[in-house]
């Protein structure tokens, strides 16, 4: 009559809702995703805790429960960018490389040529102008660079006790950066194979180098 039969308490409580925390993490997913694509479409001017609410479908005040001021939502999309482009990187190659250099410096590239690298740019340049961003900002680059290079030199299979090894794979992450900015502002394509081509050649002959 009613009541809650002896099968069902057994059962116990239906998973007819996500567990709390498990809806904490999704929200928190969906303003990380909002601030990026905010950042590369808007730029930083743009890109309020508001419009990044709105765009993520919650409320102002449940962004702000994850993110309390606009420079912690924005530092943590710029993270969160970076985790993914070293995420994707590492998709890209799951057995590794096989000592195909030049795909890996194509997959370089590609990520600086692509809406993850643009939200980070947006940044880079608000936190030049922001004293309270600008540290935050340098010092979790400084991070990223570090982990970049570790990727860069695991799957360029490089030495870096040879002369000039090490300096060759940042002068590569160098030159993948630049041409993600020259492609801001026109599809740049064809002269950066020709790049991307030139610079496999280097590093073969660099990195194999007898020392």
């Amino acid at each position: 009559m009613g009541g809650v039969s002896t099968t069902e308490r057994a059962r116990g409580p239906q998973p007819d809702r996500a567990p709390k925390q498990d809806r904490s993490r999704a929200t928190r997913q969906r303003l990380l995703e909002a601030a990026v694509a905010c950042l590369a479409e808007h730029g930083w001017a743009g890109s309020t805790v508001a419009v990044v609410a709105e765009r993520a479908g919650v409320s102002r005040g449940a962004a702000q429960h994850h993110f309390p001021t606009r420079e912690d939502l924005f530092t943590a999309a710029v993270e969160y960018v970076a985790e993914e482009r070293s995420t994707a990187l590492r998709a890209l190659f799951p057995q590794g490389t096989a000592g195909d250099r030049g795909a890996v410096v194509s997959a370089l590239v590609d990520l600086y040529t692509g809406p993850l690298f643009r939200a980070a740019l947006h940044l880079w340049v608000a936190a030049s102008n922001e004293d309270q961003l600008r540290s935050r900002v340098t010092e979790l680059e400084a991070r990223v660079g570090r982990e970049t290079h570790r990727i860069a030199v695991d799957l360029l299979n490089a030495d870096e006790t040879r002369p000039g090894a090490r300096e060759t794979v940042q002068g590569l992450l160098d030159m993948a950066r630049g041409l993600g900015l020259a492609n801001l502002l026109t599809d740049d394509r064809a002269r950066r194979e020709r790049v991307v081509a030139q610079w496999a050649a280097l590093l073969d002959e660099v990195l194999d180098s007898a020392p």
